[in-house]
């Protein structure tokens, strides 16, 4: 492994996993410790912002990265199950302190030792293999901040290819946004609904029976959309995290609950 032999990590749980699937969480504890880390999971963090600063809504925003800085600061690394919520912590929070240069050093620090899991794992602490099995063929969306603010493509790919049993097969327009967008879907619904409407179609024509992604927001939206569509039955969806760790005992997104509606 790279780095240090046993770094002390904190976990970004993020809102998604913390409400709707905890079992994403423990997946990505799980994954962590077989990479040799110490890993803690922070009992003062809320939200990484990303409405609030999306909305243009800078003073909340930066409240927040505030409480984010003095939360995470003492850990080596910081690790999110989300490109999504990473993308915000690596790239946006420093933004936020841009006119603040005490701060903004805080910042900047914070973001050099923030990533994404499934990245963590393999460009960090060197991971190449996963001891986990599942009999599926799956296919697999990269969620936008992930693939464009983070550049997380190769890394899920490469170790689900360890996964025994499972095989890999790519839907067209892989790197097309699912229309999910955070609060994109609520203020321009039917333009998400027309979106995933063709994700859905993407992701049927591959004859896969799992869907994966590294994004609770993408997950939930597609889920719904393939429920609505009639591919419920037949087309299963998980967090990456979830196969990586073999834990797939659980029901899989959207039959636990509802997924996001559009």
């Amino acid at each position: 492994m790279s780095a240090a032999k046993h770094p002390r990590v904190a976990l970004f749980v993020t809102c998604l996993v913390d409400m709707f699937r905890p079992s994403v969480g423990f997946a990505a504890v799980k994954l962590l410790e077989e990479a040799g880390c110490v890993v803690d999971v922070p009992a003062g963090q809320t939200c990484c912002g990303q409405p609030a600063f999306n909305s243009g809504d800078r003073a909340t925003a930066r409240a927040i990265a505030t409480r984010i800085l003095d939360t995470f600061e003492a850990y080596d690394y910081v690790v999110a199950p989300s490109g999504s919520c990473g993308g915000m912590l690596k790239s946006h929070v420093p933004e936020l302190f841009a006119d603040d240069p005490m701060q903004a050093a805080r910042a900047n620090a914070f973001a050099a030792k923030t990533f994404e899991l499934v990245s963590f794992l393999t460009d960090v602490r060197g991971m190449r293999e996963v001891n986990a099995s599942l009999a599926a063929t799956a296919t697999y969306h990269d969620s936008c901040s992930g693939l464009r603010e983070l550049g997380i493509k190769r890394q899920p790919r490469a170790l689900l290819k360890s996964v025994t049993g499972l095989s890999l097969t790519e839907m067209g327009d892989s790197e097309v946004c699912c229309g999910f967008g955070g609060t994109f879907c609520v203020k321009y619904s039917d333009i998400s609904n027309k979106i995933v409407g063709k994700k859905a179609e993407d992701i049927a024509a591959t004859g896969a029976d799992l869907l994966l992604a590294g994004d609770m927001g993408c997950l939930m939206n597609m889920a719904g959309k393939l429920q609505r569509e009639g591919y419920g039955e037949r087309i299963k969806v998980r967090h990456v995290a979830e196969v990586l760790a073999g834990m797939t005992d659980g029901p899989p997104i959207g039959e636990a609950d509802h997924g996001a509606e559009n």
